[in-house]
């Protein structure tokens, strides 16, 4: 089996997440749970049972953990009943999936609902994310399924059909139609999806448009729009594109304001269409309109162009035709668009990608996508305010390869978009987990290809960025720049916030995006210790010293045979005398090496198997030792006698070793103590295991290509060398 330097270190294996052909693909949905519809299906359907759905109960952990918690007296009443419970005549789909299909219930998701009723005016897409041909008659069997964009992936998740009621009305989505149940279904397997009902409480409309297509989506603020806004939303609804819109409020959104005019602030509508019409028979002049859908089914503008306005009486039957113009209190309506302008703070556009439409030859996005982590003390550098740690986040190689071909004001350069996502917050609420404020840079390569350091971004300023850190799910941004290698660094406003995410750059033409990683080596492997030769004055006192300690240790242990030229043995008091009686220094503030250092120092410098140490194989460590208190020293300048972990990376590298980020994950999490500092025992256990590694690693690799290939035995005895289980306590 290949094996690399990096599995010689690791305490736990990680491994980078292998697909099988197609898996999370349209074609191919990564199961969910991993439960099979078509299995469970016909499983049930066979045993004539209706299918309850263990892993998201009829039960109060589903409706959610505070407001629907088991203390709420909300949740009391709520009985679980299936639509043929509820209705006589329960249909999945009445006349065709429509945005009147979706009307809130009482949980604060409107963002959601307004992203389904955009999802409507696409039947690809709707039906895509509600499979067709489900229903309460033939193969009825309590079981459904939907599919979602997931973090790069689609997923298929199952659900059966028991639904929260009070007084056999359901207490969440429904729709107008009493006894059609696919907007409820949908919206329950959402919830399973982040854990429960409550989990879907407040959020942003881009969040669910995203979930239903895998686009990337772009807000624009109204006071800033750019002049063409009116061209590109229609142009981004001839696409497919979803779009949604709000109101911004000064209170939280849970109270959803009614102005005047019959609008609601701190409320997702969606933008279902947009027209340009003649205002008179008898003139020429045009009126752009926009329709919009308040998710509540009801609560509409009352200002021109509302249903009732007289603006209608100035348009020809075909023109009312055209725009489908109805006066029903259904939660739709038109109004102008400079009326749109005026009164809606925000606007959410969400673009598809290449596999959402595979009709679409107008447009075609190149999409690359990677994933990543911050992880505390170790690559959650913060922002660029925090220069002394901003270097160690996750850093991305973006090469742009070819120039637009329509560049826009005679501006030359690539057009490309930057989607930073951080993965499973809402699904980690119950636990106290909120939105980190994140962002990113991006900065122009000059020909190095490894993580750049500290003082690249010292001396560097940005070459483009996102407007500003955000406490959004995924903050998007659209530059343009020339063809060249740049390198994006995404982090958290803050340092040692940790956390997943999903790095995502689309563009119009071709591009690459990867992770830099160094390369792993090191500068100085062991060499193995010098014959024994005519001693110089230097050698005989070195010698002195070691007969001394070596002779303690055979007086003190007894398990260690009466030696004097070998250092042997390793538990009592010969591993706080090990060393450290000849390096004494107040600054490292520690008593001497721990029982595990010293073991490993002797499985290090032990050439010989034996589990004790000859005087060259004991100088050869004393120097090596005396070499890495140096650096140690020079990074704990302010005598507190640790090092915290970010100045660690630099450590290592001074040591002579070449890590990549997964590598230093491990080492902060082995060696750092909860405030994320690292004590110089432990400093010199790190660096004595790393060069074990590299030693053993080097000893495999005989054609020097960087790979070995090893037996499950080999592994096992390089392990088991590593670990130190040869040694007795």
């Amino acid at each position: 089996m290949p094996y690399t330097p990096s599995g010689f270190f690791c305490d736990r294996l990680i491994r980078e997440r292998e697909r099988r052909d197609g898996e999370g693909s349209l074609a191919k949905p990564v199961r969910f749970n991993g439960q099979d519809f078509g299995g469970l299906r016909q499983d049930c359907l066979q045993r004539k049972s209706l299918f309850e759905d263990e892993s998201f109960p009829a039960s109060v952990e589903s409706l959610g953990f505070k407001e629907l918690g088991h203390k709420s007296n909300k949740v009391k009443n709520i009985v679980w009943k299936r639509p043929k419970e509820i209705c006589e005549n329960p249909q999945f789909i009445v006349g065709g999936a429509s945005r009147t299909d979706i009307c809130q219930g009482d949980l604060g998701d409107c963002w959601l609902l307004a992203a389904i009723a955009c999802l409507t005016l696409n039947e690809k897409l709707l039906y895509r994310v509600v499979p067709q041909e489900q229903s309460f008659s033939e193969g009825y069997a309590g079981i459904f399924h939907f599919q979602f964009w997931r973090y790069g992936d689609w997923v298929d998740v199952v659900i059966d059909d028991r639904i929260p009621t009070f007084n056999n009305q359901l207490v969440f989505t429904k729709s107008a139609e009493r006894n059609e149940f696919w907007s409820a279904l949908l919206e329950k397997a959402y919830a399973k999806l982040h854990g429960s009902y409550e989990a879907l409480k407040g959020g942003n409309t881009t969040e669910a448009m995203e979930d239903f297509t895998g686009g990337v989506t772009e807000f624009y603020e109204m006071k800033e729009a750019p002049k063409e806004l009116y061209k590109i939303m229609k142009k981004a609804l001839e696409r497919g594109s979803l779009m949604g819109c709000s109101i911004d409020s000064l209170v939280p959104a849970r109270f959803e304001t009614r102005t005047v005019t019959g609008l609601v602030k701190g409320h997702a509508y969606s933008v279902t269409a947009v027209e340009e019409c003649k205002a008179s028979p008898n003139k020429e002049s045009k009126v752009r309109l926009v329709r919009l859908r308040n998710p509540w089914g009801q609560v509409e503008w009352n200002g021109p162009w509302s249903d009732n306005s007289k603006e209608w009486t100035t348009l020809s039957k075909s023109e009312k035709e055209k725009l489908q113009h109805q006066s029903a209190e259904d939660g739709e309506f038109w109004m102008s668009f400079e009326d749109f302008k005026k009164n809606y703070t925000k606007i959410e556009i969400c673009n598809l990608t290449p596999n959402a439409l595979e009709d679409d030859k107008i447009h075609k996005w190149t999409v690359s996508v990677n994933e990543g982590r911050w992880v505390r003390g170790c690559s959650a550098g913060g922002c660029r305010n925090y220069p002394d740690t901003f270097w160690t986040n996750p850093q991305y190689r973006l090469r742009l390869l070819e120039e637009d071909d329509d560049p826009e004001d005679n501006e030359v350069g690539c057009t490309f978009v930057v989607a930073l996502m951080q993965k499973n917050r809402r699904k980690e609420r119950k636990m106290g987990a909120n939105l980190f404020t994140i962002g990113f840079a991006i900065y122009e390569m000059h020909g190095n290809k490894q993580h750049m350091q500290k003082d690249f971004f010292l001396f560097n300023s940005s070459k483009a960025r996102c407007k500003s850190y955000i406490n959004l799910r995924e903050v998007t941004q659209r530059f343009r720049l020339a063809p060249g290698e740049y390198v994006i660094v995404p982090s958290t406003y803050e340092p040692h916030q940790e956390g997943e995410f999903i790095l995502r750059v689309f563009s119009e033409k071709r591009n690459t995006s990867e992770e830099i990683e160094n390369r792993i080596e090191a500068d100085h492997p062991v060499p193995a210790p010098a014959s024994a030769g005519e001693e110089s004055e230097d050698d005989q006192q070195f010698r002195s010293i070691f007969q001394e300690i070596a002779g303690d240790v055979s007086r003190s242990e007894r398990h260690v045979p009466p030696v004097g030229t070998e250092l042997a043995g390793l538990t009592g008091g010969f591993r706080r005398q090990l060393l450290f009686s000849s390096f004494p220094d107040k600054d490292l503030n520690t008593e001497g090496f721990s029982l595990e250092s010293c073991r490993s120092m002797i499985a290090l410098m032990d050439m010989d198997g034996t589990g004790r140490l000859n005087l060259q194989e004991f100088r050869h460590l004393w120097n090596k030792i005396k070499q890495w208190q140096g650096i140690f020293k020079h990074y704990n300048s302010d005598q507190s006698g640790s090092i915290n972990s970010y100045e660690m990376r630099n450590a290592v590298n001074d040591a002579g070793f070449r890590l990549n980020n997964q590598l230093y994950d491990i080492i902060t999490m082995r060696y750092a103590n909860e405030s994320m500092n690292i004590d110089f025992d432990s400093f010199i256990s790190c660096l004595v295991r790393l060069e074990a590694m590299f030693r053993a690693f080097q000893a495999f690799d005989q054609d020097g290509d960087g790979t070995i290939r090893l037996s499950v035995l080999e592994v096992r005895q390089q392990t088991r060398a590593t670990d130190n289980h040869r040694l007795n306590d």
